[in-house]
């Protein structure tokens, strides 16, 4: 271009203007064709949109890991025999593996819930209640057990005893489970209140068995005079080792409570909270989550409200005491 504005200003004749524009077109043609023959150096593949890959394998360190938490309401034991089974049939489900966790204290399993360290937790009933007022926990599902969603705390003996009511247990050895629990610890201290004592005026020792089947085994094999135990965790006690039955006996039965929840942290994304409630509510419909339901002593997952935990709420109140 600058060649051809010089021959005007230069005045060039017409003619040597028309060579220099074709000069210029040859080159410029020369230079096309070059960079056409190196884009089309072969055949154009055929790629069909309609053919559909899988996507890669994620690498294991990519795999997040679904950690499901189980309170000490059984000893670290108890918890494994009980609760591996559910945690594999989890993980096939969801196609990721699930870490079983355990805390040795309630208090220290619902941090754990608090900071979102556990995506999905099977807790004690008054854990639910100090959580949801702390930190929002949300209740996900119950277990439905004999047709019912309700469990009670049961005060237990040594069979040679002949004590016949809380009253009788005065001057003894008591085990609680745990400082947060409500069968366990709240509602014996409820009873002592009934009778105008606190654990520390009435007994003449306590101690803390941090779950209930250890509890139960305490007053089985006499380290404990007396101990008030969770229903349920009592029974399959009693299903697994039908001799215990001649070794305890019970005195007294509460009234029905809301049965201890399911639950989740407040923080768990939506999705992934209606994935899990999804498929623990349909384990019954199919042969494979009957039989893990039939380890863990467990009819079905059913849906619960809040209001069923009121009477729970009711004792922790008199008492004054939440942990």
């Amino acid at each position: 271009m600058d060649l051809m504005y010089n021959c005007k200003m230069m005045n060039c004749p017409s003619r040597s203007r028309t060579f220099l524009m074709w000069g210029w077109l040859l080159i410029l043609t020369a230079g096309l064709s070059g960079c056409s023959s190196g884009l089309a150096a072969g055949p154009v593949p055929f790629i069909d949109l309609q053919e559909r890959t899988p996507l890669p394998i994620a690498a294991p360190a990519e795999v997040v890991h679904l950690r499901m938490g189980v309170a000490a309401i059984l000893s670290p034991q108890g918890t494994m025999t009980s609760y591996s089974a559910l945690a594999e049939y989890l993980s096939r489900k969801l196609g990721r593996p699930v870490d079983l966790v355990q805390r040795r204290t309630y208090a220290e399993f619902n941090e754990l819930v608090k900071r979102g360290e556990v995506e999905l937790a099977f807790i004690c009933t008054n854990s639910y209640v100090v959580g949801a007022q702390e930190f929002g926990m949300e209740l996900l599902l119950a277990p439905e057990i004999g047709g019912e969603s309700v469990y009670y705390s049961q005060l237990i003996v040594p069979a040679d005893s002949s004590a016949q009511t809380m009253a009788d247990l005065r001057g003894k050895v008591f085990a609680f489970t745990d400082p947060m629990s409500f069968t366990g610890h709240i509602y014996p201290t409820y009873l002592l209140q009934q009778l105008g004592e606190t654990p520390e005026t009435f007994f003449r020792r306590t101690f803390y068995t941090y779950s209930h089947d250890r509890a139960i085994e305490a007053v089985a094999n006499g380290v404990a005079d007396g101990a008030a135990v969770d229903s349920l965790v009592l029974d399959y006690a009693l299903q697994r080792e039908p001799e215990m039955a001649e070794r305890l006996r019970i005195i007294h039965t509460s009234e029905a409570f809301g049965i201890p929840p399911v639950v989740v942290p407040p923080t768990l994304p939506p999705r992934q909270k209606a994935q899990l409630r999804e498929l623990l509510l349909t384990m019954d419909e199919e042969r494979e989550g009957q039989i893990v339901l039939r380890q863990l002593g467990i009819d079905r997952f059913i849906e619960i409200e809040d209001a069923a935990y009121d009477g729970v709420r009711r004792i922790v109140q008199m008492t004054g005491t939440r942990e």
